[in-house]
């Protein structure tokens, strides 16, 4: 009976509450927005190399044509969804960041290091951001001016009357004016021993994160360890001096911030990564881009000319390269119309809503800032090289190409410097042509001219 009447009487309670669980589980799923439309191709590798391997244009105006603005993928081992329109870049970037962390590849993140600046948020972020920037704002660079000059004149005389890679010429000069960036004048000092090693951990940055011996992945990670001693060694001789923060490593190493030497060691790393090869790609484009197009080119060669004219002293200066505005529009165009960088990653912290779909929580999100720059709605004739276009400053969020927010590019002013003072010493003093076939490009992972731009370089 005692068991009867217990019964009658919580029967209807637990069926009223099984049922209003059930109800509202089904009321949750039938709110959750579905997935972004798209396909994640082959287990594991998805369509890495469909994006890698081909003009990335074609991939993301496939992609768009068929699924929309808004649609998932599968690169690198993560699956992704990509977004290209302005208003999901700055949501991404700017408005809701928060709900988004900075992340890489699993590849890239272990050769860079996990306490680099581009995996790093909150306070961390913060304090290198800052270090960064104290190192890299103009008015700290402006030092850098004479030691530039002489690495670009330089890498010009070693490349006059034979036939050059551009590519692999550019790599070797921004990989020396990002360790005189870092190191000052010790750089050059330490310079043969880093490009060796990081020439063999720059091969596998885009590799599947596969560590068995004779791959890629596992080349690289042994180039890392081999770098991690060569800058231990170099902090280590830091240390026995006073550091007065006069450089990167120093600002670094500042007692009162208190970097430990792996978190020293990756930010390094970083720093090197990021200065090296987009700046370089930039470079062999503008070369490519003034070749095809002599009025351009004459603008420029006149405009460099008239800053050689009016000083006294061959040495250029910091005011100098603020009398460059048609450079600087050269330089402009060129970061839309090649995009080096097509996309960022971020990293969903939380389920996250958008335009109707759900971005899963440790999915990766890419704003494409390669579809944006070539938006013909933004930019018109998007494919033709016209620096004029930007004789009016473009709308918000159209013109990436040194990322967006907090986690935009710190040495975007460095970047500039380098490629002004470059191109100063090339119109001036040189004439070059293009040999062979200039139509064709190649990718993997940057987009660049075929076979990296061989020129013949004179001087005039």
């Amino acid at each position: 009976m005692a068991f009867h009447f217990i019964f009658c009487f919580f029967a209807p309670i637990l069926f009223f509450s099984l049922f209003h669980c059930l109800f509202n589980s089904f009321k949750s799923n039938r709110r959750r927005p579905p997935l972004p439309p798209g396909t994640l191709g082959w287990p594991y590798i998805g369509e890495t190399f469909q994006l890698y391997s081909q003009n990335p244009n074609v991939f993301f105006a496939s992609k768009q044509q068929r699924y929309g603005s808004i649609f998932k993928t599968h690169i690198l081992g993560c699956p992704c969804v990509m977004m290209s329109t302005p208003e999901a870049a700055k949501f991404v970037l700017l408005t809701k960041s928060h709900l988004f962390k900075p992340t890489f590849p699993a590849s890239k993140e272990r050769m860079l290091g996990k306490q680099a600046i581009f995996f790093s948020r909150g306070q961390y972020h913060t304090k290198l951001r800052k270090l960064v920037l104290r190192a890299f704002m103009p008015d700290a660079i402006k030092s850098f001016v004479p030691n530039i000059e002489s690495l670009a004149e330089h890498s010009l005389r070693s490349s006059e009357a034979r036939l050059v890679t551009t590519f692999h010429e550019m790599k070797t000069y921004t990989f020396n004016v990002a360790l005189v960036s870092i190191f000052g004048q010790d750089g050059v000092v330490y310079s043969e021993n880093l490009k060796r090693w990081y020439y063999v951990l720059e091969k596998g940055y885009n590799s599947m994160p596969v560590d068995l011996p004779g791959t890629l992945f596992n080349r690289s990670m042994r180039a890392r360890k081999e770098i991690g001693r060569i800058l231990a060694r170099i902090i280590s001789s830091r240390r026995r001096m006073k550091p007065d923060c006069n450089d990167l490593l120093e600002c670094f190493m500042c007692e009162k911030e208190g970097l430990t030497e792996e978190q020293i060691t990756d930010n390094i790393m970083g720093v090197i990564f990021a200065a090296r090869d987009t700046t370089a790609s930039v470079l062999t484009w503008i070369i490519k881009y003034l070749g095809e197009n002599p009025s351009v080119l004459q603008a420029v060669t006149e405009e460099q000319e008239a800053v050689m004219r009016s000083k006294e002293e061959q040495k250029l200066s910091w005011e100098d390269t603020k009398k460059m505005p048609l450079t600087l529009r050269v330089i402009q165009e060129t970061l839309r119309v090649a995009s080096i960088l097509s996309f960022t990653f971020r990293e969903a912290v939380q389920d996250v809503e958008y335009g109707g779909y759900l971005i899963p929580k440790g999915w990766k999100v890419l704003p494409l800032f390669r579809n944006i720059h070539h938006n013909p709605e933004i930019f018109p004739d998007p494919s033709k090289f016209d620096p004029s276009r930007f004789e009016v400053a473009p709308k918000p969020n159209t013109f990436m190409p040194f990322g967006s927010g907090t986690h935009s590019c710190p040495g975007n002013e460095l970047a500039k410097l380098e490629i002004m003072v470059f191109l100063h010493h090339l119109t001036t003093k040189y004439r070059w042509h293009m040999v062979g076939s200039n139509s064709g490009i190649q990718y993997g992972p940057f987009a660049l001219p075929q076979n990296g731009l061989p020129i013949r370089l004179f001087r005039k």
